[in-house]
């Protein structure tokens, strides 16, 4: 049965986070803040689970979803071959609006669709997205919306989408947090399979921003920065 949990109380967070992580053990799919919109979750390492997240939100295994990880040394445990650039960048913007591209490590038993042996990692900036990562370990996550429709900002607006194909909500209120009419932009999205970085998807992170770390990254046209 779906259950929503009020997470800015405190009884109701711990309660939720404990239903939450019962359900990922249970390959069923959770809805829960991060730092740029809400997120539906599952087990990455359960191929029932990342199927039933795909048919949730009606997207098909060419479009893979992401993995949400909890800490920074979470990256080399997934990901190979990983360039000093990008782990420069890892370093500034986790947690935040940063997605990256790596070579998945291949000795990893999962299935998060076709991803021609790639795999796109983020560590989110929110404390409720965070404790939830700390008691499942990886989850791989898209944004809490049917695909095609506006990312959900609250987990009331992600249940209008998605109804009972999620067991556990985990409502924490507005996000990103602010006022209501702002955008929600979703992660910048860098390409680290190759150097140099590019920048695949402009988001929360503008390109500006990561040039003071990685000048040399390209942007989405394959631009390098003009000297």
């Amino acid at each position: 049965m779906t259950t929503t949990y009020d997470c800015t109380a405190a009884d109701q967070r711990a309660e939720g986070l404990e239903n939450a992580q019962r359900a990922i053990r249970q390959h069923k799919c959770v809805v829960f803040p991060t730092d740029t919109v809400y997120g539906i979750g599952a087990d990455a390492f359960s191929p029932q689970a990342v199927t039933m997240l795909l048919a949730s939100k009606g997207r098909s295994r060419k479009m893979p979803p992401p993995v949400l990880i909890p800490r920074l040394n979470a990256l080399d445990g997934l990901a190979t071959d990983v360039p000093a650039e990008a782990r420069k960048l890892a370093e500034a913007f986790w947690p935040g609006g940063l997605t990256m591209i790596f070579h998945a490590q291949p000795s990893l038993d999962w299935d998060l669709g076709e991803t021609r042996g790639t795999v796109a990692l983020r560590m989110p900036a929110d404390d409720v997205a965070q404790d939830l990562l700390t008691l499942t370990g990886p989850l791989a996550v898209s944004s809490a919306n049917r695909t095609g429709r506006p990312a959900a900002r609250t987990a009331a607006e992600a249940m209008d989408q998605l109804a009972e194909s999620v067991e556990v909500y985990l409502e924490g209120g507005l996000r990103p947090e602010g006022d209501a009419d702002s955008v929600a932009l979703p992660s910048t999205i860098v390409d680290a399979t190759a150097l140099p970085l590019r920048v695949v998807r402009q988001g929360a992170i503008t390109l500006e921003r990561l040039r003071e770390v990685v000048p040399e990254l390209l942007d989405i046209d394959g631009n390098a920065a003009a000297e």
